[in-house]
């Protein structure tokens, strides 16, 4: 997916950072709107110049006529100007989303991935949405007219020296407390933005597992924990609040004050004859406007901070998960699986699961893969699939790493059924059609390989019924979750304990889609506890203690199995037998 420009300038830029330089000229035309818009702030102050030093002492009434007219005719264009200005920076909030909304999406997925499942949310989405509306709102119009406050304080030292001085040192109090702000809130807002995240994983997890909750009685447990984390991140809140609210408080307060001490001051002024009566008011009038932006800040604090923290979330997840160049594409896959001394480290953990491993898997044959549990069968799957990478060796596909095949092309060609079957949001067509094009031909034609036309049949709406919660059996999710794995004759499918929840009538279907998927040329991969499947496998793989421990054609496997377990009772120490009711 390519978002922006190769440019050599902008390689080293970080990712966000180039989606933002993507608004510049937004940012460029804000800046020169926001130049007009205060050049325009100044229309009132020179209207009460004009008033009080012409107006008032000529008695002249068409004078105040065509100044009052001029100064609406200034405000209809400075409103104009504010409404255009406000456009600009909706836009180029809307343009970040576009630009970068797919790829933190592809992004959420891809840190699942990459942690094995551990961590799942959806931050990353709600972040961006955060620097969207930052970007649209107007907290950064704030930062447009802050460089504004100088030249406004400049024209008060043309009134008179003493009100520039105090002026600037209002400015200074007033900038003071906003650093007072970012000092007392920062560590606080970051720490309870850090415990939401972590209570919004958590809960996630637990929501995941409500039947266990419920069935055992957790939940008491569960929300007392989840309690505990949202009263803390609660206590913090309240205390950046309380802090930051105090300061706020301060400050709009001092600069009301200094706006009527600047009255008075002008008064003083005007009484020594030092400035006119027009610039008592016009002086109070720029203090306000130069002190706006900064009392403005420290209201809006609490926003550049969650700007900044998403920022730097977002910044990282997309640096931790950098884009890369698509592979060169590749014909469509035959189907030939090669493991050569593969070893496998699940995320998360240190040791590898699967420790050197070699096979191959030819097309057109099927291969049950059986073990204890723990034994590694699990990452053996994610590791076909392309979903753990190798810590050594290699795993290949036609010849090919999985790395070199584009993860979209080659997942068109595989077909997967996991243990635990979730069926998306959708009708059951489109979950069929994994969420493509829905061609009726294809969709059914998974559907009988599956066994499942008929039950999809007698449904409300049939294909078109809409996936509920509760809605089907585990079995029927199942099936679905099957033809959903055959649809388009892949080439290579994964079967990860596809009859767990199978019916009678449902294993034969399952074995006759075998038998069809093997006489088309596809590869399968069946992990599976149940030893009627060994009937339609042509070789069988034990895996133990994440070694290979034997691979070959049923019967062999099964002998060697066999003779193993009885080598394993012959050696074990016979104790005798106490009879009942005995002290022995």
């Amino acid at each position: 997916m390519q978002l922006f420009n190769d440019r050599k300038s902008s390689v080293e830029k970080p990712e966000l950072y180039q989606a933002l330089a993507v608004s510049r000229s937004s940012f460029i035309s804000t800046a020169v709107f926001s130049f007009f818009l205060n050049l325009l702030m100044l229309a009132p102050v020179i209207y009460m110049l004009e008033v009080y030093d012409r107006v008032l002492s000529s008695h002249s009434e068409s004078t105040l006529l065509m100044l009052t007219l001029l100064l609406v005719f200034l405000f209809v264009v400075m409103g104009t100007l504010e409404w255009v200005r406000s456009q600009i920076l909706t836009i180029s909030g809307n343009r970040l989303e576009r630009l970068l909304g797919p790829r933190v999406f592809d992004s959420v997925f891809g840190k699942t991935l990459a942690t094995g499942g551990n961590v799942t949310t959806t931050q990353p989405l709600n972040d961006l949405l955060t620097l969207k509306q930052f970007l649209a709102g107007s907290s950064l119009v704030t930062l447009f007219d802050a460089p504004w406050m100088p030249i406004y304080i400049a024209i008060m030292f043309a009134f008179h020296p003493v009100m520039g001085w105090v002026a600037v040192a209002a400015a200074v109090i007033l900038i003071a407390l906003a650093v007072a702000t970012e000092r007392a809130t920062r560590d606080d807002l970051k720490d309870a933005g850090q415990i939401a995240h972590e209570n919004d994983v958590q809960t996630q997890r637990n929501l995941r597992n409500s039947e266990v909750v419920a069935a055992m009685g957790m939940l008491p447990r569960l929300r007392e924990r989840w309690q505990a984390r949202h009263d803390q991140m609660v206590d913090l809140q309240y205390r950046a609040g309380r802090r930051g609210g105090l300061i706020a408080t301060i400050s709009k307060t001092f600069r009301m004050m200094m706006q009527s001490m600047m009255l008075g001051l002008g008064a003083y002024l005007a009484i020594q004859s030092e400035i006119s009566g027009g610039a008592v008011i016009a002086g109070s009038l720029l203090l306000g406007r130069a002190l706006a932006p900064i009392n403005q800040l420290i209201g809006s604090w609490k926003s550049f901070l969650g700007a900044r923290e998403s920022y730097g979330r977002l910044n990282d997840l997309l640096q931790s998960l950098p884009l890369s160049a698509p592979p060169m594409p590749l014909p469509a896959p035959e189907g030939h699986v090669e493991f050569e001394r593969a070893s496998v480290t699940p995320p998360g953990s240190e040791l590898p699961v699967l420790k050197g491993i070699s096979f191959v898997v030819e097309p057109g044959s099927a291969v049950a893969v059986i073990g204890p549990s723990a034994a590694g069968k699990s990452t053996l799957v994610r590791a076909i699939l392309g979903v753990y990478g190798t810590s050594g060796g290699s795993i290949r596909l036609d010849g090919a790493e999985l790395a070199q095949w584009d993860r979209e092309t080659l997942g068109e060609h595989i077909g997967y059924l996991p243990q635990d079957v979730e069926l998306l949001d959708g009708n059951v067509g489109e979950n069929i059609a994994r969420f493509g094009e829905v061609d009726p031909e294809k969709v059914i034609a998974a559907a009988r390989a599956a066994g499942v036309h008929h039950m999809i049949l007698k449904l409300a709406d049939g294909y078109e019924t809409k996936i509920t919660t509760n809605m089907l059996s585990a079995g029927q999710r199942q099936r679905i979750g099957l033809a959903r794995a055959l649809y388009g004759e892949p080439k290579l499918v994964v079967l990860d304990e596809p009859n767990s929840n199978l019916d009678i009538q449902g294993d034969q279907a399952l074995f006759e889609a075998i038998r069809r998927l093997k006489q088309q040329g596809s590869t399968l991969i069946i992990v599976t506890h149940r030893n009627n499947i060994l009937e339609v496998v042509d070789r069988v793989m034990v895996i133990s203690g994440g070694e290979l421990v034997a691979y070959d054609v049923p019967p062999k496997v099964l002998a060697l199995l066999n003779g193993a377990a009885s080598q394993a009772v012959s050696n074990r120490p016979q104790t005798p037998l106490k009879p009942i009711g005995g002290r022995g």
